[in-house]
């Protein structure tokens, strides 16, 4: 099944645990679902590939408040509050030939310290897998969507995409590439599952408050889970376990974070809480994943090799 863009399988800005579904699958189906990103502002010239979709969502209405454009929700059968749904990542493909990245006063890491909006369009290379920017630095690609997740609990109501969330959302973690599987808990029945964000490139931190941003493919696996107990966003990659922090304050991200590993560890290994903090002490390592999005992000990576 293939859930192309565009008006009809878009929402803008905004999570809703009322969106209708746009698709339903079972559990264990793989979905491929298409997304693009940005508003009139960041269009690029002539000589660019613009995906017709966009221009019809942007010329629909933005949002008065910035969010992100979101492909979904996909509705998966069997998935009730309490269940936790898998999401495997399985291919993550480039839809145009550039991405966008800015600058705007009174954002991102430093926000007083631009007093000018910048905006630059970087050339996407899908055969050299490379991104050049303006001064000519080639820089490899590692296409993610920045934005994953489910429908957020009914009492939270509307809410912005800004602020990741135990839902997931925006938790622009650079880690969650091709190959990689996330974690959700599961608010709503049909769990109710969006992506957007694309992302070409991001480094940790996401300083500037964008990434390369650019249109997405995506093909995933959606299988429902009753025998896990996550109650907040997890991921693996073929090497690591990531657990994750979400807070306006960094140091209770790094908290939350560092706590549900030891948890993690404590569980799989059959050690004690004191020893899995040891080895969080030894072998895990904490990463700021962004600091830009209200609610800022830290995640903690264990190698697989030391729970074996």
């Amino acid at each position: 099944m293939i859930i192309e863009a565009g008006l009809k399988t878009c929402h803008w800005g905004y999570f809703d645990a009322t969106i209708a579904p746009v698709a339903h699958v079972e559990s264990g189906a793989e979905v491929t679902m298409n997304s693009v990103s940005g508003g009139k502002a960041m269009l690029p010239g002539a000589g660019y590939h613009v995906p017709p979709e966009l221009l019809e969502l942007q010329a629909a209405g933005e949002p008065t408040a910035p969010g992100h454009i979101l492909t979904g929700p996909v509705a998966v059968d069997g998935a009730m509050p309490g269940d936790v749904l898998q999401v495997d990542i399985l291919d993550v493909q480039l839809r145009q030939d550039w991405g966008y990245n800015f600058i705007r006063p009174l954002a991102g890491t430093l926000p007083l310290d631009f007093d000018d909006t910048h905006k630059v369009i970087v050339p996407l290379d899908k055969d050299r897998n490379e991104a050049t920017m303006p001064w000519g630095l080639k820089l490899p690609l590692a296409p993610f969507f920045g934005v994953m997740a489910v429908a957020p609990s009914p009492a939270w109501g509307r809410i912005s995409t800004i602020e990741p969330r135990a839902h997931g959302g925006n938790l622009d973690n650079k880690e969650l590439v091709a190959g990689t599987t996330l974690y959700l808990p599961v608010f709503n029945e049909a769990a109710l599952f969006s992506c957007g964000d694309g992302h070409a490139a991001q480094g940790d931190g996401e300083v500037c408050v964008t990434a390369i941003e650019t249109a997405l493919q995506g093909r995933f696996r959606l299988t429902v889970r009753q025998d896990l107990d996550v109650i907040y966003p997890e991921a693996e990659t073929p090497t690591h376990y990531i657990t994750m922090g979400m807070h306006a304050d960094l140091d209770v991200c790094v908290e939350i974070a560092l706590r549900r590993m030891i948890e993690f560890v404590s569980q799989r290994v059959g050690i004690t809480r004191a020893e899995a903090y040891m080895l969080c002490s030894l072998a895990g390592d904490l990463r700021i994943t962004q600091t830009v999005n209200r609610e800022k992000g830290v995640h903690m990576m264990m190698p697989k090799s030391c729970l074996a």
